[in-house]
């Protein structure tokens, strides 16, 4: 795999992200900021992994970018065209160009539709990309791309099993071509060995079509193996992003350190010091309807002061393209 920075510099941004917050007005009045000045660029080909604890708006921040809901700020451009400011018929055109694969097959699927049908279907709100003598021969193409047989066009959801449907969901995404596929969380609900099959599975697309990927998931072991660069999220605010060997090797946010370590692996704490040093964060993560002033990681964080309370750290640069937002970082290496 290249590196972020190679696939970065490949090419200009296929997608560019600014400043996106999204709120939302809960129960008795109660304003959840779920995302709050999140801003990112892609490249073609590049995968940029989304990660974080549940709740941290990673799949709001999926959902708002497919204009699934209406982001409260921010502005987004796909190949320079102004993502929020579309109406109905340009948006419906931008959606050729980025889809989204879903957490769950079993809701994403049309249980009452043939898999044939579910993965013709965006051509016809798409006509004349396929033509419709062309589409079985171009569906069986499709199942062959993402391992299935073209025998199972004429089956039903309810004949496969959990990563098969996600195969499916793939193989209708790209029936479309996009350049940007969204993975909404898409391995979460698979067994690890499943997982691996539908990671290898993306790899594989992306070799072949240089399609860019914002990949979603709260294991940060499955972000490492497939991203090019990382955004690490806690509270809706993106609190550390760089490349796939800056994250690993040298974290500079407390919160991804603890990610870090809470990774399964065999040499915590080894005699001779070599080991990784288990943190266990104290507390649970707060209400994005009631979040702590300052940082919002500080009611957790063991490097805590007065100045985080009362200050919101900045998503700053470091060299090497390496940004955090932490008063007290910690140290690189």
């Amino acid at each position: 795999m290249r590196t972020g920075a190679e696939v970065a510099g490949a090419h200009a941004p296929v997608l560019r992200v600014e400043g996106l917050a999204k709120h939302f007005r809960a129960a008795r009045g109660a304003l959840v900021r779920a995302v709050q000045e999140v801003s990112f660029e892609l490249a073609r080909g590049e995968t940029l992994g989304v990660v974080g604890e549940s709740g941290c708006g990673k799949s709001t921040v999926a959902r708002t970018l497919m204009r699934l809901e209406e982001p409260t700020a921010g502005r987004a451009w796909l190949d320079g065209d102004d993502l929020f400011a579309m109406g109905p018929q340009a948006l419906r055109a931008a959606r050729r160009r980025m889809q989204i694969v879903f957490q769950d097959p079993y809701a994403s699927l049309n249980p009452r539709m043939s898999v044939a049908e579910i993965i013709a279907e965006p051509w016809d709100i798409h006509p004349g990309i396929v033509p419709r003598a062309k589409r079985r021969e171009r569906v069986s193409e499709l199942l062959d791309s993402v391992g299935l047989s073209p025998d199972h066009a004429e089956r039903y959801p309810h004949q496969f099993s959990g990563g098969q449907l996600q195969r499916i969901g793939v193989a209708r995404a790209m029936a479309l071509q996009p350049e940007v596929l969204i993975c909404d969380e898409p391995v979460s609900a698979l067994d690890v060995s499943v997982q691996a099959q539908v990671v290898n599975l993306l790899e594989e697309i992306q070799a072949r079509h240089s399609i860019a990927y914002i990949f979603i998931a709260h294991d940060l072991a499955v972000v490492r193996h497939l991203s090019h660069r990382i955004a690490v999220m806690y509270l809706g605010r993106i609190v550390e992003m760089g490349t796939q060997q800056q994250i690993s090797n040298a974290p500079r946010h407390p919160y991804t350190k603890a990610l870090l370590s809470a990774e399964p692996r065999l040499d915590f704490d080894r005699p001779d010091g070599a080991g990784v040093r288990r943190i266990i964060l104290r507390g649970e993560v707060p209400s994005p309807a009631d979040p702590p002033s300052g940082c919002h990681f500080r009611t957790r964080c063991w490097k805590a002061t007065e100045r985080c309370a009362r200050e919101v750290p900045a998503l700053r640069a470091e060299p090497g393209g390496h940004q955090v937002a932490c008063h007290f970082p910690e140290a690189d290496g």
